[in-house]
This record gives C-alpha cells, sequence and structure tokens, in this order.
C-alpha cells in the first residue's frame, strides 16, 4: 500500500522539520511550504492526501489556500492549526471546509491522533456497506456518495456525510456526543463538543430546513435521527 502524503504547512521552518520528522516516523509521507503560494503548489502537484494547515501564513490566510486546494483537489482532508484563543478561526476553518483543527501549542501525538483519524474516514469500508440507507424519506447511496430528502438532492462535506451516514446507520438511536466523535473524528471526547454541535447543526440546515426535522436533540444524553414527525415536532428532552 502506497504511504500516505502529508503536507505541513506553516511559516516555521523549525516547526515544519519537526512536524514532518514525526509523520515520517509513521510511517508517512511529508513534505513542507511555508508559504501558501508554495502550500497550493506543491497540493496540486503532489496531491497529498491530507494537509496540515497554518491559518497565519505571510502571503495567504489558510482559508484561501484552503478554498484554492479545494477547488482542485476537493477530496483532500485538511487540519488546522490556530492560535489557542482564536475561536472565530476555529469556526471559520470547519464553515470553510477544514475537517479539524488543533491549537497551538499542541503536541505531536495528538497530530498524528487526528490525522489517523481524517486519514481512516477516506478509506473505504472494509467490508462493503448496504446500497443505501433508507431513514424516512432521506435516503443515503453509498456507492454513488448521494444523499436525497423527498427526492431532492442534498450537497454534503465529507465531513458532514460520515456523520450523517453514521446517524443513519443508527436510526431511532439516542447517540451521544462522544460516540459520534469516536465514529466520525476517531477521537476521544476530550471536552470537544462544539465540534459534534456545529456538525449537527450545519445537517439540520441542509436535511432539515424547511421541512419537519428528522436530526432531534435529547438534552443531557445527546442526538437521534428518525423519520419526521407528521406535525414536524422536534424533539428536546
Amino acid at each position: 500500500m502506497t504511504p500516505r502524503r502529508i503536507l505541513v504547512v506553516d511559516d516555521e521552518p523549525d516547526l515544519i522539520e519537526v512536524l514532518c520528522g514525526a509523520l515520517r516516523y509513521e510511517g508517512w509521507q511529508a513534505r513542507g511550504a511555508a508559504t501558501g503560494a508554495q502550500a497550493v503548489a506543491t497540493a496540486l502537484d503532489w496531491a497529498p492526501d491530507a494537509v496540515v494547515l497554518d491559518m497565519m501564513l505571510p502571503d495567504l490566510d489558510g482559508l484561501a489556500v484552503l478554498a484554492q486546494i479545494h477547488a482542485e483537489r476537493p477530496e483532500v482532508r485538511v487540519l488546522f492549526l490556530t492560535a489557542r484563543d482564536a475561536v472565530e478561526d476555529r469556526i471559520a476553518g470547519i464553515t470553510a471546509g477544514g475537517d479539524d483543527y488543533v491549537t497551538k501549542p499542541f503536541s505531536l501525538a495528538e497530530v498524528v491522533v487526528r490525522l489517523r483519524g481524517l486519514l481512516r474516514r477516506a478509506e473505504p469500508a472494509a467490508a462493503p456497506p448496504p446500497e443505501a440507507l433508507v431513514v424516512g424519506d432521506l435516503v443515503l447511496v453509498e456507492s454513488a456518495r448521494e444523499v436525497t430528502r423527498a427526492g431532492q438532492p442534498i450537497d454534503l462535506s465529507p465531513t458532514e456525510y460520515a456523520l450523517l451516514r453514521y446517524l443513519m446507520s443508527h436510526p431511532r438511536q439516542v447517540l451521544s456526543k462522544a460516540q459520534l466523535l469516536d465514529a466520525v473524528w476517531s477521537y476521544d471526547f476530550g471536552g470537544r463538543a462544539h465540534v459534534v454541535e456545529l456538525y449537527i447543526s450545519y445537517l439540520r440546515k441542509k436535511i432539515d430546513a424547511g421541512r419537519p426535522p428528522m436530526i432531534h436533540t435529547v438534552r443531557g444524553v445527546g442526538y437521534l435521527l428518525k423519520p419526521a414527525h407528521p406535525s414536524g415536532r422536534e424533539i428536546r428532552e
């Protein structure tokens, strides 16, 4: 199997060197880029599986780099590096299509764990899943990665798709935030409930917008997905 390719983008050469060394130790290929322009050029030429991307670069910001890479290679997973206090950066990164983030300062082990999770999600399932998952009028076709509700197509990001697929694989079951983090993001709870909450809100806007809701909140427990109630009432307990 070809080693995974990881592109590390940061304006600190020492950090690039340390991160690339840690990734190579994991058996992956790693390259560095110190500017946004270099990152885009390397990503389009080298075709990495994932990018570790600093939000603050000397020429382009991380969001601009992400947009340019995803315009040509939408399948590339992106792990943002953000400042500890920059909550708005984290939200902006995920909203723009980033898959996850770590805050500076961080441990190398944390970066590796997050990347493993992103890469695992990009791999095909070991056993072929059912051709389609159906809950009420919501249909997810595995082979085509298509989602429709009442026959209307719904466009989802890779992370939104993975989250919806897990919810649809467990219809009418209350799933905790910790369960969703482990299944979709592949790491322990660690106080990151807001990541799940953010993506649930994205799914609601796309799945439930203008329709009777299917995604329900069970307060203090988690979320469940079920066929829409005829009255359009959402469960919030």
